[in-house]
């Protein structure tokens, strides 16, 4: 079962206990389905009964407990335990990290877009339920025009509609680092998503694209981003140097496991890094809360997380010495795969290439 079924079989549970009277609540459009919280277990957890408690005039654990029942003893779902407030912990059994990693090689970097793939704009995303334009708008400084191209990239990827603007736009910016807006200009008469973070202390562009966009997007809004050759370093302390090694090196794998004679098959990952699957898992979340909240940060900085587990992950994969490729190698190959695959679509939305070889 995929986090996106087993976010459908919550909402399927909900129904159940609507229709035989157990809650009086208006069944939501979607539920949240995320790795455990500290203090958690199993898979996935999901907060739904704290979201439904307000609306049913009950307190969130019996809401759990009302819920728990509808959600046992479902297909793929191994057990439900309650945690904290109210919280819903499931656990999936062997099958969830394969399951886990056969959804983000099918989604390739798409894995936790919102659209559907022939629609990149579609309207019905929770940023335009109604089809109107999210209007971002910026000042007449570099940072805050990256910024802004980059959670114009990160709504669109949630189905919103975007338009930028900003009140003043050099034309070497779109060369130096691949920034466009629609309209240059004061502000649009409807109120606008102003987009001002703190300016950066230097010019940026002697970095290069990539690193400069870097250098702009891994702070928050509200930090002073640094500027200098540390952003250039091909080294273990530079965190862009990290999540692109990771990523080259889930592709060099891909290719040794060929001159091996076998490829990726998602199955049972009984000595997989569970800090990996996590983090792996907790990628659609991160880009609807980097979305939400206009911090493509959010999303430079999860991709460090990924990279961060990846790495001591990665020697592992490939078979040692004489040792046979077995199908746990193509499981581990897979989710090799999978990581390079989320680091490659999150480097994507901040506008950085995610090169093959470093």
């Amino acid at each position: 079962m995929t986090p996106a079924e087993l976010s459908s079989t919550v909402l399927h549970a909900v129904r159940r206990a609507v229709d035989a009277g157990e809650l009086d609540v208006t069944v939501p459009a979607r539920a949240v389905v995320a790795p455990p919280g500290p203090g958690g277990c199993g898979d996935y957890a999901t907060n739904i009964a704290l979201q439904l408690a307000r609306p049913a005039g009950q307190p969130p654990y019996r809401v759990a407990e009302v819920l728990r029942p509808y959600l046992v003893g479902i297909d793929g779902v191994a057990d439900v335990v309650l945690t904290g407030p109210g919280f819903l912990n499931i656990s999936l059994g062997g099958a969830a990290p394969a399951a886990l990693v056969e959804e983000i090689l099918s989604a390739g970097t798409r894995y936790g877009h919102a659209d559907a793939p022939d629609a990149p704009d579609a309207p019905d995303a929770p940023d335009a339920p109604d089809g109107s334009v999210v209007r971002l708008h910026c000042p007449h400084d570099l940072r805050a025009v990256v910024v802004a191209d980059a959670v114009a990239r990160v709504l669109r990827c949630q189905g919103a509609l975007v338009r930028v603007t900003a009140e003043g736009f050099d034309r070497e910016w779109t060369a130096a680092l691949d920034v466009r807006v629609d309209g240059v200009g004061p502000a649009p008469a409807s109120p606008p998503v102003t987009v001002r973070p703190v300016p950066a202390p230097a010019d940026p562009l002697p970095l290069g694209r990539d690193a400069a966009r870097w250098a702009l997007l891994h702070p928050a809004a509200h930090d002073r981003p640094r500027i200098g050759d540390e952003h250039l370093a091909q080294r273990e302390g530079n965190p862009l140097f990290r999540v692109r090694y990771a990523h080259a090196r889930s592709r060099a794998l891909t290719r040794n496991a060929a001159d091996l004679g076998f490829a990726a098959a998602p199955g049972p990952l009984p000595d997989a890094s569970q800090e990996l699957l996590a983090a792996l898992g907790d990628h659609p979340r991160v880009l609807a809360a980097a979305a939400a909240h206009r911090a493509p940060d959010r999303i430079a900085r999860h991709l460090v997380a990924v990279a961060d587990a990846a790495l001591p992950f990665l020697p592992t994969v490939l078979p040692r010495g004489g040792e046979k490729p077995s199908a746990a190698h193509r499981a581990r190959l897979a989710l090799a795969e999978a990581a390079g695959t989320v680091l490659a679509g999150g480097l994507t939305l901040l506008g950085i290439d995610a090169p093959d070889h470093l």
